[in-house]
This record gives structure tokens, sequence and C-alpha cells, in this order.
């Protein structure tokens, strides 16, 4: 069964203003969007995460990888890996960057399709990338 050898893991879509975040169900089968949080405070950031880590027995991060359409690491895919270590030494988690190339295309287009108005995206697309990310790396460890 999935959940025997896939760790308990949330992942993280890293913005300057809101930071997306899912986290996976029991099973390790499906990803699920939470509240985005506030991505101005790297402290404020950190200590809500390792909260989220502690009450939520979470075993992974999976920090999105900004990555550009190249392959090539830009400022973006920097910030990303800097915050993925801050996040280990604030939590203890183990911390994986996964590639997030075009995972708010992805979000928005799912988002878009169920109906949901361009307007009403801004606040939700975070945690819909978070998602795509979190189910793209699941799906990639079976």
């Amino acid at each position: 069964m999935a959940g025997k050898t896939t760790p308990r893991a949330a992942a993280i879509d890293l913005g300057k203003v809101r930071v997306g975040l899912a986290v996976a169900d029991e099973l390790g089968v499906m990803a699920h969007t939470r509240a985005s949080l506030d991505g101005k405070s790297r402290k404020a950031l950190l200590a809500a995460l390792a909260a989220l880590a502690r009450d939520e027995r979470i075993e992974r991060f999976v920090v999105g990888l900004p990555l550009e359409m190249s392959g090539e690491e830009g400022p973006a895919a920097r910030r990303a890996a800097v915050f993925a270590g801050e996040l280990h030494a604030a939590t203890g988690v183990p911390v994986e960057l996964w590639d997030e190339r075009l995972s708010t295309v992805e979000a928005t287009r799912r988002l878009r399709d169920r109906g949901v108005k361009a307007r009403a995206q801004r606040a939700i697309v975070d945690g819909a990338a978070a998602a795509v990310i979190l189910q793209s790396w699941m799906d990639g460890q079976r």
C-alpha cells in the first residue's frame, strides 16, 4: 500500500507574498490544498510550517523548484534552495526540491476548468500549484 512507502508529505509553492501549501492524505495518494501562508515574514512562515509538521506528523517537505524553461537555475530557484535549507533547519524534517515548471499554469487551467473566475483564482492558485507539485512528487514515488 502506498501509505507504507510514501512518507506523509507537504508541498510548498514559495512566493514572495503568498506561499501555497498542500498536504498529502493519510495514504499518500491525494494532495489537498491548504490555506496560503504569508510569505512576507520568513520567521513567521517557518514557525507556521514547523507547527504544521508537528501537528500533522509531516515526514517530508517538498519545495517547488522554479527552474527556467531551459532547465537552468535562475534567481527564483536559488531562493527556493536557500529556503529549503532554512526549512530543514527550522523543522528537522527532510526537504526535497521538486521541479515545479508549469505547475501554476496547470493549476490555473484546472481552476478554470472547474469554473473558477480569474479574479477568484488569484487567492487560491498558490495552494492549487502546491497541490500540483505534491501530486507530481507522490506519483513519482510509486
